[in-house]
């Protein structure tokens, strides 16, 4: 590339448009802290309080956005997640970034560069050796809670099986030294993989985490109500799900959930009804629990994952060969929450779609279910994966608009396992700071900054703090 530096595009006003979007931005935007409720970040590192040291280790080692750029290039799997140094792979980074050219991967990648190491140079081959050094430079002073704390990150709300200890979550709180609240969610995905072969040791690590042998459909509630409680003792306040496949309400009684429980303890194979019946009942006891609680509930829909199988054997699960798949999703949402909101039990939820040809399909569903418990009880979440792009961001806000209420959104997250990932908040208030400056130009909203400003504010933070009950 001939480019040299990205000052002519990563400049102040960035994505802003019009003199409306600077000053919806710059004013009421850019300087508001951060509340990453849903994120993959690892509180053992957080709490370990130890320098990043390596952009590598910091950057590719679980980004699936960048291991998919890089295959798309023709790089080798040794330079993505095999055996080559942290310097060969950061070298074939660089050599894929001038090819990401108009994918988001291009703003991400540079707007971290600047924003975490005032570096404007393009990431390219000829740039390549000089921003590794000058990255670890930093790195090497620079501890995970202070990357955090330098992005204004008030609260991340990390990815955790119900069988974690914790540990880490604890001994973060304890210390009282961090400028970022680390809190724990309840990921229940494991809890649904009854069809398993590994199920019934799964539920041997879960009994023991809190003491009691699972047995019986009892024995099992009784250690998940253990774990909610530990878990709400210990911070967490969101639970989550994102098992991606067709999923389905049916109808059952308990009885009929023991005997199915009972048969899988035996060892003996079950039917996809008898694996559903499990499953609805599990959803809905869940979720009752989460009401009792006070919990936000997350739904996660839409991924087909693995695609790869020869991917997935040379790298393990979780390779980076997931897509958008294509499951009926309305039923399931309607069922579900029709079911725990008739016995009033339906606690604050936020749904995310994968596939964008569902927008409105899930715009539409939370709108059922919208009552005075708090305004914006049910959200319809931000563009989620692989649509948390421009694009699939400004869909998401147009379609909002048109359905619900924008001004009662809750927000960005970054779903990330990395540390240097949180200017995208940046890159989602300049979107919608922009957005809403087009309407001021098209005559469709007044023009009345304060006015404006106060929902930007509103949607980037205020929204957030009044909905989680993170007790800050």
């Amino acid at each position: 590339m001939s480019i040299i530096n990205s000052e002519n595009f990563i400049s102040d006003n960035f994505l802003l448009q019009s003199k409306v979007a600077e000053e919806l931005y710059h004013t009421y935007a850019k300087d508001l802290p951060i509340i990453d409720y849903h994120n993959h970040l690892s509180a053992q590192k957080i709490a370990e309080n130890m320098p990043v040291a390596n952009i590598t280790e910091a950057w590719l080692k679980e980004d699936h956005y960048k291991w998919r750029g890089m295959r798309a290039n023709g790089v080798e799997e040794v330079f993505i997640t095999g055996a080559a140094t942290n310097k060969e792979k950061f070298l074939k980074w660089a050599d894929t970034v001038p090819n990401t050219l108009r994918n988001p991967l291009f703003h991400w990648t540079h707007l971290e560069l600047k924003r975490y190491f005032n570096i404007n140079a393009i990431l390219q081959p000829s740039t390549a050796e000089i921003i590794y050094e000058q990255a670890n430079s930093i790195l090497a002073k620079q501890t995970p809670a202070q990357l955090l704390e330098q992005m204004k990150v008030e609260v991340v709300c990390t990815t955790d099986d119900p069988c974690d200890d914790l540990k880490y979550h604890k001994q973060i709180a304890k210390s009282g030294n961090f400028y970022t609240k680390v809190l724990p969610t309840f990921r229940s995905d494991e809890l649904f993989f009854i069809q398993k072969e590994d199920f019934i040791a799964y539920l041997s690590k879960l009994g023991a985490s809190a003491s009691i042998k699972i047995s019986t459909l009892d024995d099992f509630l009784e250690v998940i109500d253990a774990r909610i409680l530990f878990f709400n003792t210990n911070g967490c306040r969101l639970s989550d799900f994102g098992v991606g496949e067709a999923l389905r309400i049916e109808d059952h009684t308990k009885e009929e959930v023991m005997s199915i429980f009972d048969k899988k303890i035996k060892g003996k194979r079950l039917s996809v009804t008898e694996i559903d019946k499990y499953r609805s009942f599990l959803f809905i006891y869940l979720g009752k629990k989460y009401h009792e609680y006070n919990w936000v509930q997350q739904y996660h829909l839409g991924p087909i994952r693995n695609n790869n199988n020869l991917l997935v054997q040379e790298v393990g699960l979780d390779a980076g060969c997931d897509s958008i798949g294509d499951f009926p999703m309305a039923g399931f949402m309607s069922k579900l929450f029709n079911k725990l909101n008739t016995s009033n039990q339906l606690a604050k939820t936020i749904t995310y779609n994968l596939n964008p040809a569902q927008n409105e399909v899930f715009a539409t569903m939370m709108g059922n279910f919208q009552n005075s418990d708090i305004a914006g009880k049910m959200q319809w979440g931000s563009g989620w994966w692989f649509l948390d792009q421009k694009d699939g961001m400004e869909k998401q806000l147009n379609t909002l608009s048109n359905m619900g209420l924008l001004s009662r959104f809750v927000g960005m997250l970054t779903d990330s396992r990395s540390f240097l990932s949180f200017p995208r908040h940046e890159y989602f208030r300049r979107i919608l700071c922009n957005l809403i400056a087009q309407d001021v130009k098209e005559g469709l909203v007044p023009n009345d900054i304060e006015f404006l400003g106060k929902m930007v504010q509103d949607i980037c933070y205020n929204n957030a703090v009044n909905y989680f009950n993170f007790d800050r």
